[in-house]
């Protein structure tokens, strides 16, 4: 028999079978929503793109939403979800004014890493409760939620930090750009590329993966579950922490109400997006995409003279769509798993073996 027999004619060449995987990516589907959105808005009114405001607040206003999907897709993606993200937000944010009231030389650098340590921090509650306390979530971030957020409003009250409190090289940074693009969305673009490297390449990222398909499976596999955990919610609130420090120095103005309700938002991008909300499948990559849509949607449909009320249902009917999409290619895929198994089993079984090799 010669070699060439060998090959299975199902076999495609690396390249082919990059690309239909590509092609029938979820990713793929939710970027061409959006792209055609994009496009018919610019039909409507050409403002929209063409113009400097228009072009800067399609890259800038989705920002905040993109960092925070992307820790929100890490979480997600272990079978949890963080709730709690809003409140770290508005807490960080105001943080970053009172740092800067009482130590206004501060280095620009320096007031980030704050920013992230103290997310981090707030992140960490969240993974302990979770991950050591084996309490859901849902629960767990539901209550942070509220307790974050009720501090922060303890702490603020009625007052707010305003653009002077900060130095003006930090305001500076809400309106800066690099080749007409604005430095905030470099920010939220290289989260988006650094936290995508670790989940697809680093042993770490691939173990989030395997622990949200089966945590059972992957503790008796010996994987350090609640480890990865608690890692996966300090790296949330880290991106929740660098969204708050975004956050003022995109608005100038921070008060009470900073943060408030977006972490539904953050579920939302990244679900529509194609992170399984039952955890195990999904990338950052969509979480963004998912993140720029819902931004783009709530920009696009009142220039179209689509009503709020619409608006809404229109994001939830995505989210919706989202979830009833997963549950089918979940269906699918464990059928085409157990036709796959029945195969295998039909061609290693030793009586049909026999039978295929006895005489006529």
């Amino acid at each position: 028999m010669s070699d060439t027999l060998l090959i299975e004619p199902s076999a495609k060449p690396p390249l082919q079978r990059a690309l239909g995987n590509l092609l029938r990516s979820r990713e793929i589907a939710v970027a061409g929503v959006l792209v055609l959105l994009i496009a018919f808005t610019t039909v409507q009114s050409t403002g929209f793109v063409f113009s400097a405001d228009g072009w800067r607040n399609l890259l800038v206003t989705p920002s905040l939403l993109l960092i925070l999907a992307v820790g929100q897709a890490v979480v997600i993606i272990t079978r949890n979800v963080d709730l709690s993200v809003g409140s770290t937000l508005g807490l960080t944010a105001y943080l970053t004014g009172k740092v800067f009231i009482a130590v206004p030389d501060l280095p620009i650098v320096l007031i980030f890493v704050i920013g992230i340590a103290f997310g981090g921090a707030l992140g960490l509650i969240n993974g302990v409760l979770v991950a050591y306390g084996r309490v859901p979530a849902m629960v767990i971030t539901l209550g942070t939620l509220y307790i974050y957020r009720g501090v922060f409003l303890s702490w603020a009250g009625s007052d707010r930090v305003n653009a002077s409190d900060f130095p003006r090289g930090f305001n500076q940074l809400g309106t800066a750009s690099i080749l007409t693009i604005p430095v905030i969305t470099l920010i939220a673009l290289a989260v988006m590329l650094l936290v995508g490297y670790y989940l697809s390449t680093a042993r770490g990222g691939r173990e989030l993966y395997a622990i949200g398909s089966d945590p059972d499976a992957a503790t008796l596999y010996g994987l350090p579950v609640t480890r990865r955990i608690l890692v996966a919610f300090v790296l949330s609130g880290a991106l929740a922490g660098l969204a708050g420090v975004v956050y003022a120095a995109r608005y100038g103005t921070v008060s009470s109400g900073a943060g408030l309700s977006i972490e539904l938002q953050a579920v939302g991008a990244a679900v529509i997006g194609g992170v399984a909300i039952a955890g195990g499948v999904g990338t950052v990559w969509g979480a963004a995409i998912g993140a720029v849509l819902l931004i783009t949607i709530n920009r696009a449909l009142p220039i179209v003279g689509i009503s709020d009320f619409w608006q809404r249902a229109v994001v939830g009917a995505l989210i919706i769509a989202a979830i009833v999409l997963d549950r089918f290619y979940a269906a699918r895929q464990e059928r085409q798993l157990v036709a796959a198994r029945d195969q295998a089993r039909n061609e290693t079984d030793p009586s049909v073996n026999a039978k295929a090799g006895s005489p006529a």
